[in-house]
């Protein structure tokens, strides 16, 4: 029953994919916005095929997994309105700081990067995916089959809220009034992939816009007279977005800085595990960083980016 419902969901989901895709398409061509490139669409292709084969290829492990602790429960379910209800809210909360962690801590940085490398924002930029995620995921769902809810239900509702997470990717939506308090939207999600500093590591959640608001990370879009324009990518894009270096650009840095010459183990685990854009030196920033900088150099914001460091988005 639980695979039958996935089965149906994929099969409901695919043809709105490629109609809002359509539309998309469409609206950006007439309005001369240029949305889309046909390099970008590829290459969100070409991620979303590496990350689907290999979440395919590990599916057996992190189900059999999240079953064993399914089966050494510590609550049963008994009113399904609740467990549906619950299982929601709490996947939505463990993949808050799943999404967090990935953008705070740098080895998993390396392994979303992928996802913020667009330098444009579309709905096929949801499928541009984290390749390597899916064999560390489902860790943060262990409490939830511990908590007495079905793999096969946890990944249902994975990929039910992911649905939405893949429509937030548009600039053809604006506001969309009262739920702008409820839900991340299009508005939301588009500071999330913004380079600019006051933006950065901002708007976590997948569906509810709640955690955001309850542990320090949300920001609202604002208008061009209140800050400056959008600016897509990451801080430093990549500069051979080849099909090699756009999944292991930031590997190769993270390689380099952690085994560099007169460094402490201190540092070099600082490399690896503190936040994108550390450095013993000074020589990159952290997004904290620039936003202390943005805030102290006012009358010069825009110089910030017109030379970007190697940061997070």
């Amino acid at each position: 029953m639980d695979s039958i419902r996935e089965q149906w969901l994929i099969l409901i989901s695919t043809p709105i994919y490629f109609i809002i895709i359509g539309i998309e398409l469409v609206l950006s061509h007439v309005s001369h916005r240029k949305a889309y490139t046909i390099k970008g669409s590829l290459a969100n292709l070409y991620l979303m095929l590496l990350n689907s084969g290999i979440d395919l290829a590990f599916r057996l492990v992190y189900l059999a997994i999240l079953q064993y602790f399914f089966l050494h429960a510590v609550m049963q379910w008994q009113n399904a309105f609740a467990y549906w209800l619950i299982l929601l809210l709490a996947e939505d909360f463990l993949y808050y700081w799943l999404h967090r962690f990935d953008h705070e801590i740098r080895f998993f940085w390396a392994i979303h990067v992928t996802h913020h490398s667009s330098e444009q924002l579309n709905f096929s930029v949801g499928f541009r995916s984290s390749v390597f995620q899916p064999l560390y995921r489902f860790i943060y769902f262990i409490p939830l089959a511990w908590l007495g809810f079905k793999p096969l239900d946890i990944v249902f509702m994975y990929s039910a809220t992911q649905i939405w997470g893949i429509f937030v990717h548009t600039e053809m939506i604006n506001k969309m009034g009262w739920l702008e308090y409820v839900l991340i939207t299009p508005s939301h999600h588009r500071v999330h992939h913004a380079s600019n500093a006051k933006y950065l590591d901002k708007n976590m959640g997948m569906f509810l816009v709640l955690w955001d608001k309850l542990f320090g990370t949300f920001q609202p879009e604002l208008s061009a007279g209140e800050y400056q324009s959008i600016k897509y990518g990451l801080t430093k894009n990549v500069e051979q977005p080849n099909a090699i270096n756009i999944v292991f650009h930031e590997w190769k840095q993270m390689w380099k800085d952690v085994f560099q010459k007169g460094i402490t183990f201190q540092q070099r685990w600082s490399y690896l595990l503190g936040p994108p854009g550390w450095s013993h030196d000074g020589s990159r920033l952290t997004s904290q960083e620039m936003r202390a900088l943005e805030d102290t150099e006012k009358p010069a914001v825009e110089d910030i980016y017109s030379e970007p460091k190697p940061l997070p988005v």
